[in-house]
């Protein structure tokens, strides 16, 4: 979760520091406060463990097709019977788990819409099916693939490509993300599946993978509790937003067929809370990122022109968010579309009009995540460009000291090794933004272009710092 958008950030002066750990560590501590109170004291209902199909693992070793029967007419067919979709045949499957292990079983192959499609050597799940008229007969068919092997394949790739390339922030972004599915595998389901308030728990816990994530991944530093803030206002801003969005479309998060299901098994589950919760966990992937930029780009604002006053480097960095903005708001709909791709196509085929199907209950929640999602990161690009400008320009001021502006920080020297040129190119920079020095020769008249100094020559003018 999140992007490395930083190099390492100068020291904060301890007034700023302690300006921040006085308004982060009591956020923390309420957070993990919030977090133990509601934290379940079970795992909520469990399902009839008894009622569970043995599922076994096997290989398949043998197929044999042959044509599918002919199928009874119905009266939906309006025709005469046909054949069965196949193909048809029986699998010989060796067992490798349970009662039969080491035994070869034959299995009819499955057929129907879904259905997996088989060959000799596929690894295979066995289900064991048991005859309700007579308990002790039962058969074996095939559930599905074994998928095991390839994920743990991609897994392993996956985590060798981000540490290849991250190194060590790399490392530390693959701990954030197992600190994030801990936490919502941990605290947030099995909340929410003990009948707490999905909302609540959704705040508590994204607010407890922001703290956990951001500084494990980002470091302990004035720039990351910049983004930490900004996280946090733009989560509960997020959240009210949410709220009063499903308020007023009158949304009862029954939109989808897996609500639907949810509610058939867990009655206790509030639906229009997990759709609320869904938004805020939903936004919080995307908005660590923006915030975090944000953040990044205020410092290395001020590190390349120290002159930029607060409000100065507050517009340069907001520019910069209104660009990441754009795209962002792009990704949010297409991966909120690309999620629900099949349902999107099956309303396509709608014979309504289309505003009739743009207010169904479905599209209508779909329309309120991205709207509201969208809004929670419109929102973070000022509040946390605001509160890193103010912190930045606070730290500059406390490192120049008394008597001297703020914007006249010290330039750290080893920029230009051996060349000690702050003031002159600090002083010509200033003088360049605001249009040159007035011509000494004609008083009075327009302002005449700053010759660079000679200690740039050989460098066709480049200011880039030597990094």
């Amino acid at each position: 979760m999140g992007a490395d958008h930083t190099r390492p950030a100068p020291p904060t002066p301890p007034g700023v520091r302690r300006i921040l750990v006085a308004t982060v560590v009591p956020l923390f501590v309420i957070t993990v406060i919030a977090a133990v109170v509601l934290w379940p004291r079970d795992g909520g209902p469990r399902g009839d463990d008894s009622a569970a199909v043995p599922r076994y693992h096997g290989t398949v070793t043998r197929v044999v097709t042959e044509a599918c029967p002919p199928q009874p007419e119905t009266p939906q067919d309006g025709g005469g019977p046909g054949a069965q979709d196949g193909p048809c045949g029986t699998a010989t499957v060796r067992v490798e788990q349970g009662p039969d292990a080491g035994q070869q079983v034959e299995t009819p192959i499955p057929t129907g819409p879904g259905a997996p499609t088989v060959a000799v050597d596929d690894r295979i799940v066995l289900v064991e099916l048991t005859d309700p008229a007579d308990p002790t007969a039962s058969a074996y068919n095939i559930a599905e693939h074994q998928r095991g092997t390839p994920l743990v394949w991609l897994a392993v790739v996956f985590a060798l490509a981000i540490v290849a390339f991250g190194r060590w922030r790399g490392l530390a972004a693959l701990a954030g993300l197992a600190a994030s599915f801990a936490i919502l595998l941990t605290f947030v389901l099995p909340g929410i599946g003990a009948g707490g308030s999905p909302l609540l728990i959704a705040v508590v816990g994204s607010a407890l993978i922001m703290f956990v994530v951001l500084y494990l991944t980002h470091g302990v530093s004035a720039q990351t509790s910049v983004a930490v803030l900004g996280t946090l206002g733009s989560l509960v801003l997020t959240g009210v937003l949410g709220t009063l969005a499903t308020a007023a479309t009158h949304l009862t998060g029954y939109g989808s067929e897996d609500a639907t299901t949810l509610s058939m098994f867990r009655g206790d589950v509030d639906l229009h809370g997990l759709l609320l919760a869904g938004i805020i966990i939903g936004s919080l992937g995307v908005l660590d990122d923006v915030t975090v930029t944000q953040a990044a780009t205020v410092t290395e604002l001020a590190q390349a022109n120290p002159g930029l006053s607060r409000l100065q480097l507050y517009r340069a960095a907001t520019r910069v968010g209104r660009a990441h903005i754009a795209s962002t708001v792009n990704t949010i709909v297409l991966a909120y579309a690309g999620a629900s791709l099949p349902l999107l196509l099956l309303l396509t085929a709608d014979s309504r009009p289309v505003t009739e199907i743009l207010t169904t209950e479905f599209m209508a929640q779909e329309i309120v995540r991205s709207a509201v999602a969208t809004l929670g990161l419109i929102a973070a690009v000022p509040l946390t460009t605001g509160l890193a400008a103010v912190v930045t320009a606070a730290g500059r001021a406390a490192a120049a000291g008394p008597g001297r502006p703020a914007g006249d920080g010290d330039v750290p020297a080893s920029r230009t090794p051996g060349v000690d040129r702050r003031p002159a190119e600090r002083d010509l920079a200033l003088e360049a933004l605001s249009g040159g020095r007035p011509d000494d020769r004609f008083p009075g008249g327009p302002a005449r272009p700053t010759d660079p100094p000679a200690q740039w020559a050989g460098r066709e003018g480049s200011t880039d710092s030597t990094w």
